[in-house]
């Protein structure tokens, strides 16, 4: 871990294993993290924030004394409860690492351990977590509320590291307006104010996100964003083109009959789908694996059926909020594991979740927000370094403008102010 602050030796033998070297946000990050003040780490997507903000806590909780009371001392918080249990899941390999690093250097060390708290958490769990809490907690804004008002909060009165993932999709909304409150309630409850940490790879401007993070405070913005590296098109389909050529003579005859011949002759399925059905299948092969991203789960059922009657073969799944967790994890893992060749996606998986390597994203409509574009595409070539390949189809003739805008603002790396 050259050029990076020293951790414990069992941290630093996994680290250097693991890695060639720190990413840029890490080394400047955990400077910051360091110095025990507020920080906001900002850097493109697969540049290893999550990691930099959850090896630092990490490593404390390691080096507290086998006998330490249970008690939650790292707090993460997600807007999504997919990545709360995608976040719980990578965080299995550094724990298991360091723990087989730290018995063949120094032979025991103690064991960090992981819960989650979301809705879906059986009574069991949260009776289960309330008597003898685990290190880490998981959780939710609308979760860590509850969590407060409850009789387990005194299991976060140790809390020593709050990391705020995707702090860019709360901060504008109400849902980050309760998180902020939650925060303070959080304070008055510790004996010692927990370090704040936010992440987030689209967010402008920094010192408005960072003073949502911890209102007046002083905080270190670690921003390390540069411009998106993205191989991106927006993909017109004929009927689009058909209806932008100009107008020919009127023809003979009355209006009535005219519209009426109209109806008639109206195919079955209304709108550009029947030019973009095809595409987006002949994307889908080409590719090892694909996500396709819209803008509602009912267009995400339609289109996964549509597009597996076209290929004749069960080649896409949906995925959305409305699917059980049990069935998004094994959807993400066929994905990663060659099963299926492609997910059809609303916001879901828009955020931080780990896909393994996606090889092109497509997106049916508009994303409606440059950041938001960025987010989806990021997908795509999710490591350092990696060009993120992507491909827009507008759905009519007025989606195309905003495809267009947004599509040239995300080349800039223009993002909108929260």
């Amino acid at each position: 871990m050259s050029g990076a602050p020293a951790f414990g030796a069992a941290t630093e033998a996994w680290f250097d294993e693991t890695f060639e070297e720190p990413t840029e946000v890490q080394r400047a990050g955990w400077a910051a993290i360091r110095d025990g003040g507020h920080v906001l780490l900002v850097a493109p997507t697969g540049s290893g924030k999550t990691l930099a903000a959850f090896l630092a806590g990490i490593d404390h909780c390691l080096a507290l004394p086998p006998d330490a009371p249970a008690a939650v001392r790292v707090l993460y918080v997600s807007p999504l409860k997919a990545l709360v249990y995608d976040v719980e899941r990578n965080l299995r390999a550094p724990l298991v690492g360091i723990g087989h690093k730290a018995a063949a250097l120094q032979g025991s060390l103690r064991e960090v351990q992981v819960d989650i708290r979301t809705g879906d958490t059986p009574q069991k769990q949260r009776q289960r977590q309330a008597r003898a809490p685990a290190d880490i907690l998981v959780t939710t804004p609308e979760s860590l509320f509850l969590l407060l008002g409850s009789k387990a909060r005194d299991t976060l009165r140790s809390v020593h590291t709050v990391i705020v993932d995707e702090i860019h999709a709360l901060a504008p909304t109400k849902r980050g307006a309760h998180l902020a409150l939650s925060l303070e309630r959080l304070v008055d409850l510790c004996a010692q104010e927990p370090q704040r940490i936010g992440l987030s790879a689209t967010v402008h401007p920094t010192d408005e996100v960072a003073r949502f993070l911890a209102g007046q405070r002083r905080v270190s913005v670690v921003d390390r964003s540069t411009q998106p590296m993205l191989d991106l098109q927006v993909i017109v389909p004929a009927a689009i083109e058909e209806a932008i050529e100009p107008a020919g003579a009127p023809p003979d005859g009355s209006i009535l009959g005219e519209l009426y011949t109209r109806e008639l002759a109206a195919p079955a399925e209304r709108g550009n789908w029947p030019a973009i059905y095809p595409q987006l299948l002949a994307q889908i092969r080409q590719n090892r694996s694909t996500i396709v991203f819209v803008n509602s789960r009912g267009l995400c059922e339609r289109l996964t059926q549509r597009l597996n009657e076209l290929a004749g073969e069960d080649l896409v799944q949906s995925h959305h909020g409305s699917v059980a967790h049990e069935k998004r994890a094994e959807i993400e893992e066929g994905l990663k594991q060659g099963r299926i060749r492609g997910i059809v996606a609303t916001s879901s998986l828009e955020l931080g979740i780990d896909m393994g390597a996606i090889d092109r994203v497509l997106l049916v409509e508009s994303p409606g927000s440059v950041a938001r574009g960025l987010q989806r595409v990021g997908r795509a070539g999710h490591q350092v370094g990696e060009i993120s390949a992507g491909r827009i189809y507008p759905k009519f003739q007025g989606d195309l403008l905003e495809c267009a805008l947004i599509t040239q603002r995300m080349l800039a790396g223009d993002i909108e102010p929260v």
